[in-house]
């Protein structure tokens, strides 16, 4: 039985239940093993791990440099390095503690049919549910192509809904003209929620070589520079979702609890913890006991009553001439 930090945190995710709303987020814990070699550190603060990004075989990933900080924020260009499926399954996922949290398979690919296999796989194993990565901006081919295509997403969607019957979260690129319309080809492909945003597309120049200070050119921003854009998009997205109930992890920039509940209020419904974790590896407890005090100070009696809360303003009217 999972540990819940508060009553008032937990929640319920496309039928598996958090402990709390924080996520922390695929390429940045590894395989969920590797933040619990810090004292204090406990997958129980997290209503759910995301894996690292996982293809059919074995990928090196990208030549360095491949992770560069930048002005409240951060690049990387890893390259979806991982030892494949039948490695994560077979040697890695039963060393994890199901019983801490829910983990999240993140689901790579470079063509339809090995998104479908990899899932499959996924699908016969103890991976709670799987995030389709159709966004990633690090990799030269496949991933980012079907991201920024509305009709390939669906494609790729369709094909995972065929492979496993578990819940598929499909994770949103910010890097399209119409993020709405690609989630409402998703859902209509079997989608059953959404990761909201992945990271932009950024550069940075070594100006004494004059060349990329990334090995490949270029790489995903995240950070606290992403965070505007980011409440955006699940405002968006949140457009679309909120008729079917369907639920949004929100993230981009997220490093306190006041940002966490800004993605709520926007319209997610738990929050995704990334660049953060690098700097602060215990900051799910802090973002809780944040959240609680908020809930407390406002008289909510549980984080559901933040979601999609945002209150818009009323627009005035357009005057001609003006």
């Amino acid at each position: 039985m999972i540990t819940a930090n508060d009553p008032r945190l937990e929640m319920e995710f496309c039928g598996m239940r958090f402990g709390t709303p924080l996520v922390l987020l695929s390429g940045c814990v590894g395989f969920g093993e590797e933040y619990t070699r810090v004292k204090g550190f406990s997958n129980r603060d997290a209503g759910a791990v995301c894996l690292k990004g996982t293809t059919l075989e074995p990928r090196l990933g990208n030549q360095p440099h491949r992770v560069y900080e930048t002005p409240a924020g951060m690049l990387n260009a890893i390259g979806l390095q991982n030892p494949g499926v039948d490695f994560v399954v077979r040697d890695i996922l039963p060393t994890l503690d199901f019983s801490e949290t829910r983990f999240i398979a993140n689901v790579s690919g470079s063509t339809v049919e090995e998104y479908y296999e990899v899932t499959r796989r996924f699908d016969d194993s103890p991976i709670d549910a799987m995030e389709i990565n159709i966004s990633c901006p690090n990799v030269k081919e496949g991933g980012v192509a079907f991201g920024n295509d509305p009709q390939m997403s669906a494609r790729v969607v369709a094909a995972c809904r065929r492979a496993t019957s578990k819940p598929l979260i499909v994770k949103l690129s910010p890097n399209q003209t119409d993020i709405a319309a690609n989630a409402r080809g998703c859902l209509e492909a079997g989608g059953d929620a959404f990761s909201v945003i992945n990271t932009l597309m950024g550069m940075a120049i070594d100006l004494d070589s004059r060349t990329p200070v990334i090995g490949n050119n270029q790489g995903g921003l995240s950070g606290p520079a992403i965070k505007p854009i980011a409440l955006l998009k699940v405002h968006q997205v949140y457009q679309v979702c909120r008729e079917h109930r369907v639920p949004i992890i929100g993230q981009g920039g997220v490093q306190s609890a006041r940002d966490a509940l800004e993605f709520l209020i926007a319209g997610a419904s738990a929050v995704g913890l990334g660049t953060a974790l690098f700097y602060d590896p215990l900051i799910c407890k802090t973002i809780n006991a944040g959240i609680c005090d908020y809930l407390g100070r406002h008289g909510l009696s549980h984080v559901s009553q933040l979601t999609g809360s945002l209150r818009l303003h009323e627009r005035p009217p357009v005057v001609c001439g003006c």
